[in-house]
């Protein structure tokens, strides 16, 4: 089990909704934060983004794209100086799939696709990316994603049967390979678990680790795995996941825990089991010690959050 595939399939991506905008000069549009990602393609055009999370405003051009994590407010404007106009509420307005905005100067053609998921089970994949991650859609590996807006794009101006439905599939599988283009693409993580991965003596052993975190895992056998002494393998897994063998095992189980504890009814003790450790006041307390709560209060305080009204 590759970690990044165990991620995407325990995020499980609940919405996903592309619109496509047609802007004319002057023009601009904000998106306010929000419990959700963006992808954002400049299909056509040029523009400038503004982002709290940037140094300053960035130009724009043609194919350039970029994903937004959840929580996060960016603007696009024609010039820096444009009226700005809500995102939602442009969208709320429009019919089908694409917006207009702006007046009647230079075009600009911009699809944005956001996507709602589960923030708990994306925790160890978002700390890795920046809050705003731009995208090369001109290097081979991430042809796929250019691909799939193009299909999207189609199927939005066929209007076939079912359309909608083929969209909302396609934008799952866009977020995937974005996802999945930003990870290939951070040349700068040096350390943490996909720096980790990318190593070739040590990506073995850790996907043994991660097709089952409730094996009684030892740092020796993690070692035999990877064909390295158990003291050369624990210096190598230390020097690049930034943790050891053991304490990364331990955070994946209790990221594995928080998953569960959400999203399912069961107890703490069954959940136990399911993890690895033998009783549930084991589990509770490795828990707390890592969150500085126990599990049943952080399901609680979840739950809550989860069923209070938005805004």
């Amino acid at each position: 089990m590759d970690p990044i595939d165990d991620l995407l399939t325990t995020m499980r991506i609940e919405d996903a909704r592309y619109v496509r905008l047609d802007a004319h000069a002057p023009w601009g549009i904000s998106f306010p934060p929000r419990h959700l990602a963006r992808l954002v393609l400049i299909s056509s055009g040029s523009c400038w983004l503004v982002a709290d999370t940037l140094d300053g405003p960035q130009r724009l051009e043609t194919n350039d794209c970029f994903l937004v994590r959840a929580g996060v407010s960016f603007t696009l404007r024609d010039q820096t100086g444009s009226e700005v106009v809500d995102c939602d509420g442009l969208i709320s307005q429009a019919p089908g799939h694409v917006a207009r905005v702006g007046g009647d100067g230079e075009p600009t053609r911009i699809v944005s696709t956001r996507f709602a998921f589960d923030a708990v089970a994306a925790e160890p994949l978002f700390a890795l990316l920046p809050p705003l991650f731009r995208l090369n859609l001109d290097d081979t590996s991430s042809g796929l994603l250019r691909t799939t807006f193009d299909l999207i794009a189609r199927e939005s101006a066929a209007g076939g049967l079912g359309a909608g439905f083929i969209m909302s599939r396609l934008s799952d599988v866009l977020f995937v390979q974005a996802l999945r283009t930003c990870c290939a693409d951070v040349r700068s993580a040096t350390v943490g678990w996909l720096a980790a991965l990318r190593d070739p003596r040590l990506s073995v052993a850790m996907r043994e680790l991660h097709s089952d975190l409730a094996h009684p895992w030892t740092v020796g056998e993690l070692a035999r795995t990877a064909g390295m002494s158990r003291s050369a393998f624990a210096a190598l897994f230390k020097e690049k996941a930034g943790d050891t063998p053991l304490g990364y095992l331990t955070a994946w189980r209790m990221y594995r825990v928080k998953v569960l504890l959400r999203e399912t009814p069961l107890s703490v003790q069954e959940i136990a089991v399911r993890v690895g450790y033998d009783t549930g006041t084991a589990l509770s307390r490795a828990f707390a010690n890592r969150e500085g709560v126990t599990p049943g209060a952080w399901r609680k305080l979840t739950t809550d959050q989860a069923l209070r009204p938005p805004g």
